[in-house]
């Protein structure tokens, strides 16, 4: 059962080698919803293209990359040592043992937007609340603007194979904000 519990929230033998959990269509569609996104998208965990083919359906001009290749967009790059200029935005699901990182990354990276799918229990932790969401010691002009929450339970899961252990995590998409001056503000996505 210890394995079983570690694996669901992100650790653990159960997982998925590389943490490829490819995003169900819904949500990037519930995230074009509620969000515009001006200029280039760099989805840089694209896997096998989840998000980016949705994005690009919406007419988003996208760069799709991954450390791996799952037969979409460019293998072999490593979103935490690249430093790709012009990029606006950021969309991805990240692997969720490198979600911290990710967003550190695209921070440094980005000219306008982030958006995160992750687990709603990234809101938990000290450490991510002085290094990510409190305003008071942040060293960057990035601020947490909102928290679109799904009200029902993503399934996703393991390879894009439809198979057990779906729909236990709640998730929720993370939005940072460049020169973003207000609180962040929760929000439900009820689609």
């Amino acid at each position: 059962m210890i394995n079983k519990n570690l694996s669901i929230v992100g650790y653990g033998s159960n997982r998925q080698k590389n943490d490829f959990y490819p995003t169900p269509e819904y949500a990037t569609e519930a995230l074009l919803k509620r969000e515009k996104f001006i200029g280039t998208i760099w989805e840089c965990a694209c896997g096998d293209g989840a998000i980016s083919k949705v994005l690009e359906r919406h007419n988003y001009d996208v760069y799709s990359t991954d450390l791996y290749d799952y037969g979409y967009g460019d293998a072999g790059v490593d979103f935490l040592e690249e430093y790709v200029l012009d990029i606006n935005n950021i969309i991805t699901n990240p692997p969720y043992k490198l979600a911290t990182k990710f967003v550190l990354h695209a921070q440094e990276i980005a000219n306008k937007k982030i958006a995160m799918l992750l687990k709603l229990v990234f809101l938990e932790s000290s450490s991510r609340y002085k290094l990510l969401f409190n305003p008071d010691t942040l060293e960057t002009d990035w601020k947490l603007k909102t928290v679109y929450v799904f009200s029902k339970r993503l399934k996703i899961y393991n390879e894009g194979v439809i198979g057990r252990n779906s729909g236990l995590i709640a998730y929720a998409w993370f939005i940072w904000e460049f020169d973003y001056k207000e609180k962040p503000y929760i929000d439900w996505i009820n689609d």
